[in-house]
């Protein structure tokens, strides 16, 4: 007989004496204990009487293992003879109730995840076959015994425990997610567990069932998301190519490792560029290590050593293979690899004692292998996989270009940083009208290298100018173009043009410079510039500024205080004025000339930097290289954002001892009486041995202004560290050396100066122009 359709025969005195298998499988009774049995002692319930009358029916029996099992029941009677009935042929099947409430329990017994029963007091009442398995015990060991006395007192148990109490006293469905193993599982899984009550047909809690998911792989899944995330902003927080290394290890472990490294090609450490890998053994440097163990001991080389890769070693294959490459415990390249991390550092040794597993991934960035990174599982007992490769090659992709940026900055810094360095004056030129000292400090700024710059130019008549500016950018085509201007301004100077004039056409120049520009990229050829020219014997300060902040003094008396001026616009805007500014400054004042990064910031106000400045110049200091020091230390930020060049000057003066000045008539009857007072003054100074080449001189610059210029004309003759000879006059036409002729008369007068004396030039001034020669003179 078919398993859903069950039989049996009552006799006429109530007694079973046949049994079906079908009624084996739907009652649980096996034939040899159903059959012999009254049929009433199988019943749970009396039968309907309406169904004993007409032999159909629902009837409800007692299965063998205690529950009731509604059956919808025949029944025909057996004729015995005479006619009268023998006994009753029963057939049965499940009701469909009780059909439905068999599925259920196979439902619930053979499902694929864990699923349990509690009641109320989380007491177990029922497990599936899953959660037996997972649990490592037969159901019958856990029926009835409280959930906290067959798991270990954990955290996550106790939030386990916590949830099915909230179900019981809620009646609310809770979702609980927990990574953790399980007494019969050697590793840890995520388990995602669903949890709702059990209710009665008058609604009241009377269990709380769940079902547990093993979320493994979808645990991992969102772990590396979230580790490809966290790389995002952890990795690559500065341009410095050993910190960027040292974040991804930090990020490694130990989430994803118990031992990572970073070793880098040499080259990859330095500004020259990539030479050709090594087919064989390769040579890196530790850049960074970490471990779960407090000092990485498990490190067979310390940071900052090089080692020797052999072809068979796991970070050699990846670097020449381009792909992460996996190591696992048992293959021979491994162990071997591991052995000879052994015999290299043995005092590590059992700190790798259980090393099985290791993923070695090359650092790659814009199709140029830089390093390899190398992540050690120990005392984590899952062996990398295919997922946790791809994951790898992702973390290392971001690192590596982080760490080729990182590169790439330190090369333009060292180049731009070079070429400041070559274009800034090393040692400032001979000069005894100031005492300067200065310094330069390069932004450490992601944006790069400025254009600052500075310089101290001698010019005629023993006045000197002091420049300092700033172009706008950063980087190596800032430095070009500081490079540009600084030349130009050397070129202008030349010329001896006043600072307002100066700076005129020092804009011009600017504005071309742009205007033929046509790179996107280039950097705008914009500055800001402060000139001022000193004059020892006048003790005069002439200055302007374009765009540029005004210099501080600090006067004789201790005192410091700002220049007050009017500044232009930067360089570069063009067609605005610039407006000189004139002081007189006493012997032994101090001009402290700075760019625009020793005081402003975003962070700092302008205005009490700036009088920070002041107080920090008035501080007691034996010498101006000391001073700077003490500005700098007071003024800057720990980290400024920009370039800083400070430049000091304390003037000095030339007394009326060494300055004589006569007015001349514009006569040629009177340039015998020039060259015989100045004869007399080089004899009063102790300079007879340069009367001879003075007197040429005199009687060539007198002679040319008598006859080729104006009146005004006024002889000056100047002793510093050389003899200069000046003639005034009111002409602005400028003389132009020329070769005369072998039978010409005369045009062999600046030649003569010009061979006889150490160099010599005309400046234009507000009355006219002047003529000077310079002699060099023996030292003292």
């Amino acid at each position: 007989m078919e398993q859903a359709t069950a039989a049996a025969i009552v006799d006429a005195r109530g007694i079973v004496t046949g049994w079906s298998e079908g009624a084996r499988q739907l009652t649980g009774y096996p034939a040899e204990e159903a059959v012999g049995r009254a049929a009433r002692d199988l019943l749970a319930e009396d039968p309907p009487s309406e169904a004993v009358t007409a032999l159909t029916g629902t009837v409800v029996l007692r299965h063998r293992d205690g529950s009731a099992v509604p059956l919808a029941m025949r029944a025909w009677a057996v004729l015995a003879g005479g006619g009268a009935p023998g006994g009753y042929m029963i057939t049965a099947e499940p009701s469909g109730d009780h059909r439905r409430s068999t599925l259920a329990g196979q439902a619930f017994q053979q499902a694929s995840m864990s699923m349990s029963v509690f009641d109320t007091r989380q007491h177990y009442l029922r497990l599936n076959d899953v959660a037996c398995r997972v649990m490592g015990v037969p159901e019958e060991m856990l029926l009835g015994r409280f959930f906290s006395d067959t798991v270990e007192d954990a955290v996550h148990s106790r939030g386990f425990l916590a949830h099915l109490r909230q179900v019981a006293e809620t009646g609310r469905p809770a979702r609980y997610e927990s990574y953790t193993g399980a007494p019969a599982l050697n590793r840890e899984h995520a388990w995602t567990t669903d949890m709702w009550p059990l209710r009665d047909a008058s609604g009241e809690i009377h269990a709380v069932a769940l079902a547990a998911f093993d979320s493994t792989e979808q645990y991992w899944a969102r772990e590396r998301l979230a580790l490809l995330n966290e790389a995002a902003a952890s990795i690559g927080t500065t341009l410095d190519v050993v910190r960027t290394a040292e974040e991804l290890v930090e990020l490694l472990v130990p989430r994803y490792a118990d031992f990572a490294s970073v070793d880098l090609l040499d080259w990859a450490l330095g500004a020259e560029e990539q030479p050709a890998l090594p087919e064989f053994d390769v040579v890196l440097r530790r850049v960074a290590h970490v471990s779960v163990t407090e000092g990485t001991p498990e490190a067979a080389v310390h940071v900052g050593d090089t080692d020797v890769y052999p072809p068979f070693s796991p970070p050699a294959k990846a670097l020449h293979s381009g792909r992460a490459v996996l190591g696992q415990a048992g293959e021979p390249d491994f162990m071997r690899w591991v052995a000879e991390r052994n015999a290299r550092a043995p005092a590590g040794r059992r700190h790798r004692k259980g090393v099985h597993s290791m993923l070695a991934v090359p650092l790659r960035a814009r199709g140029t292998t830089l390093g390899v990174a190398v992540a050690v599982r120990i005392a984590n007992p899952d062996d990398y996989g295919g997922d946790d490769a791809v994951l790898a090659e992702e973390l290392a992709s971001r690192a590596a270009v982080c760490i080729d940026n990182a590169r790439r900055f330190a090369r333009e810094r060292t180049t731009a940083l070079a070429l400041q360095h070559s274009l800034l004056p090393r040692g400032l030129p001979g000069q005894a009208v100031v005492e300067v000292a200065h310094r330069y400090l390069p932004s450490g700024s992601p944006a790069g290298l400025g254009g600052d710059w500075f310089d101290v130019i001698p010019l005629s008549g023993s006045r000197v100018a002091l420049v300092v500016g700033d172009v706008v950018g950063h980087g190596i085509p800032s430095s070009a173009t500081m490079g540009r201007l600084c030349t130009a301004v050397r070129t202008l100077a030349d010329v001896d043009l006043p600072p307002d004039e100066l700076l005129t056409h020092l804009d011009d120049l600017v504005t071309h410079l742009a205007s033929d520009d046509t790179d996107d990229e280039a950097a705008e050829l914009g500055a800001t510039c402060l000139y001022a020219v000193y004059d020892p014997v006048s003790r005069r300060l002439d200055l302007a500024a374009a765009g540029h902040p005004p210099p501080a003094v600090v006067w004789p008396d201790g005192t410091a205080s700002l220049v007050p001026m009017t500044a232009g616009p930067p360089l570069g805007v063009g067609g605005l004025p610039f407006e000189a500014t004139e002081l007189e400054l006493p012997e032994g004042s101090v001009v402290a000339l700075y760019t625009d990064g020793l005081i402003e910031d975003r962070d700092r106000d302008v205005d009490h930097a700036t009088a920070e400045l002041c107080r920090a110049l008035t501080a007691p200091a034996e010498t101006l290289d000391t001073l700077c020091d003490t500005v700098l230390k007071a003024v800057l930020p720990e980290e400024p954002s920009d370039d800083v060049a400070l430049l000091l000057a304390r003037t000095r003066a030339l007394g009326e001892d060494r300055v004589a000045t006569w007015d001349i008539t514009p006569d040629p009857e009177h340039v015998a009486a020039a060259r015989q007072a100045a004869t007399a003054q080089l004899t009063a100074w102790g300079l007879d041995e340069a009367a001879f080449v003075t007197e040429l001189v005199v009687s060539e610059l007198v002679t040319n202004a008598i006859r080729y210029g104006a009146p005004p004309v006024q002889l000056r003759l100047i002793r510093d560290r050389s003899l200069i000879c000046e003639v005034s006059d009111g002409s602005s036409t400028s003389p132009h050396l020329r070769r005369a002729h072998a039978f010409d008369e005369g045009g062999r007068g600046l030649l003569l100066v010009a061979q006889l004396t150490q160099r010599w030039g005309s400046r234009q001034t507000g009355r006219g122009k002047t003529i000077w020669a310079e002699q060099t003179l023996p030292p003292v």
